[in-house]
């Protein structure tokens, strides 16, 4: 921070805080309107602003230097802050307007050099490259004497200047404006991606340099020559060069060279294919068709710009297209921290759902949110909320990843067999078994378990909020037991008791459908079922019955 003898003026943001960017142009139109202008008065018309008024302008990155940030008591962004031989005079928390900035400047600066400011000052707007020219009496009989009518109307009284509220905030986008404005490391330029549309051969040191030294992502093959099925998954790899060229780096290992590479990346089996950005990765589990590598490629591609910024509308309109949607609440007190754990999160979703993240405040309502960060899940438009509320528990990702992987399915998923381990494994499932050539009696047998599906839903959320209610009844009548016999240590006993709302013990139950016609012979074999009797509908144990599509399409040497 830049102390002047007499005075300093000091903005300190956070270059991941929406405000601050928004507030940028504000601050940097002021400085350049104050640094450019001469003083009034007797003070010399060449006198340099800086030198003549002891006044500088600085500004501090919170996420660079937090300490330094801290030991000045800023604990929301952006705060504007006027110093006076070192010591904090005027603070301004949030995004104010560059007239209330400016009053307090002005008096500072008439302070230090007595008359040498003008009685009236015009402000720029934020973004303007050009001191605006200063109204004068004579403009303004001028343009007023212009403006009569033939009928020589009097000119009309201009209105008295209204000073600006205190509370006032302006936040307008300025793009035009050059501010050192923080780029967030997920952005990467698309042009540079895959220019040959070829997979890349990948060693020890191009790798590092290449993948793990940049945020751009990757989609990488460890192989071994020998390896039947790598052999086999040649063609359609080659393919998916071709295909996301200047879209998105492909690239290969040969393990039988470089075993301390795919030993350091832990690659148990061949084929392994695995995304990265930066230090960060994915194993792609799907199959390995030439459409189900491209589907995931392109869905990978968002990963460039970073977790997608949303409001009401354009939610809405996600909602129509994506079964399942992530969503991050947020707020001006929102750390980079948190965003960095957030970003973090979007490798193991490809495929999955879709993460995106609002300060609208319509959506705030509509959810009811009233702490941030939040996080909560969109299926349907039914929402599942992240219950930690603790900032430092949004923050663990591997907590958050976990609850994610819990609630990623769809309320309806179709099984198939590169999902079925998943929807299937440790839960008790009800499996739809469904006719898709008879599109009318498919669609409404699908309207009748996702109905199915939502009451089961429902049914569980107040299940659980009787049980958490019971248990702090149960609590609350120890407390009170051992106040009424005055016992300090059964208080304190009582008062210790966490409410452990913890489900992992519990069978989850889940709802899924099966396309009956391609699945007949699975059907007919696994469970003695004829798909041609029509739609049926069976519950499935996997500690009690038969495991479905052990035999993954996905083998590896």
């Amino acid at each position: 921070m830049s102390h002047a003898t007499c005075h300093a003026r000091a903005d300190v943001p956070s270059p991941y805080c929406p405000h601050c960017v928004d507030y940028a142009p504000t601050f940097q139109t002021l400085y350049e309107f104050y640094y450019t202008s001469p003083p009034a008065g007797t003070a010399p018309k060449d006198a340099a602003f800086t030198s003549f008024y002891d006044f500088r302008f600085a500004d501090i990155n919170c996420v660079a230097y937090n300490d330094l940030c801290g030991s000045h008591k800023v604990v929301s962004w952006p705060t504007t802050i006027l110093y006076e031989d070192g010591v904090p005079i005027v603070t301004f928390k949030g995004v104010k307007a560059m007239g209330i900035l400016s009053v307090a400047v002005e008096e500072v600066l008439e302070k230090a050099k007595p008359g040498s400011r003008p009685t009236k000052i015009t402000l720029p707007e934020p973004g303007d490259t050009e001191t605006p020219e200063p109204k004068t009496e004579s403009t303004d009989k001028a343009s007023a004497i212009k403006g009569q009518t033939k009928k020589e109307a009097p000119p009309p009284i201009a209105p008295a200047p209204v000073p600006p509220k205190a509370e006032e905030s302006i936040t307008p986008k300025y793009a035009a404006v050059a501010y050192d404005t923080f780029v967030p490391k997920t952005q990467t330029s698309k042009s540079a991606q895959n220019p040959e549309g070829a997979s890349v051969p990948l060693d020890f040191d191009t790798f590092q340099t290449l993948v793990s030294k940049t945020q751009d992502p990757w989609f990488v093959k460890f192989y071994a020559p020998w390896c039947h099925h790598c052999q086999k998954m040649a063609p359609n790899w080659e393919q998916v060069a071709k295909e996301m060229k200047g879209k998105l780096n492909v690239g290969e290992v040969n393990c039988d060279v470089e075993s301390r590479l795919c030993k350091d990346v832990r690659v148990n089996g061949y084929p392994t294919v695995l995304l990265f950005k930066g230090k960060e990765r994915t194993e792609y589990q799907g199959l390995r068709g030439l459409g189900d590598f491209i589907k995931y490629a392109e869905k990978a591609l968002d990963l460039a710009g970073g977790v997608q910024e949303v409001d009401a509308d354009s939610f809405k309109a996600l909602e129509a297209k994506e079964e399942v949607i992530f969503l991050y609440f947020y707020d001006h007190a929102t750390t980079s921290e948190d965003f960095y754990a957030l970003e973090r999160l979007t490798l193991n979703l490809i495929g999955r759902a879709k993460l995106v993240k609002t300060r609208d405040h319509k959506l705030y309502d509509r959810f009811k949110i009233t702490t941030w960060p939040r996080l909560l899940v969109s299926r349907e438009g039914r929402p599942t909320y992240y219950t930690p509320l603790d900032p430092r528990a949004m923050r663990e990702s591997g907590q958050l990843l976990n609850w994610m992987r819990s609630v990623w399915l769809p309320l309806m998923p179709e099984l198939s067999a590169s999902n079925a381990r998943e929807i299937m494994d440790g839960k008790i499932v009800v499996l739809g078994i469904l006719n898709t050539q008879d599109q009318d009696s498919f669609q409404g047998a699908i309207r009748e378990m996702k109905s199915a599906a939502s009451e089961w839903a429902d049914k569980q959320i107040q299940l659980f909020q009787l049980e958490r209610q019971e248990l702090r009844d149960a609590k609350q009548l120890r407390i009170e037991e051992a106040q009424d016999r005055d016992d300090q240590r059964a208080l304190r006993n009582a008062k210790n008791i966490r409410i452990n709302m913890d489900r992992s013990d519990r069978k989850e139950v889940t709802f899924a459908w099966v396309d009956g016609a391609f699945w007949q012979r699975w059907l007919r074999t696994t469970y003695g079922i004829d798909t041609k009797a029509g739609d049926k509908v069976i519950i499935n144990d996997e500690d009690v019955g038969p495991s479905p599509f052990l035999a993954s399409q996905n083998r590896t040497c």
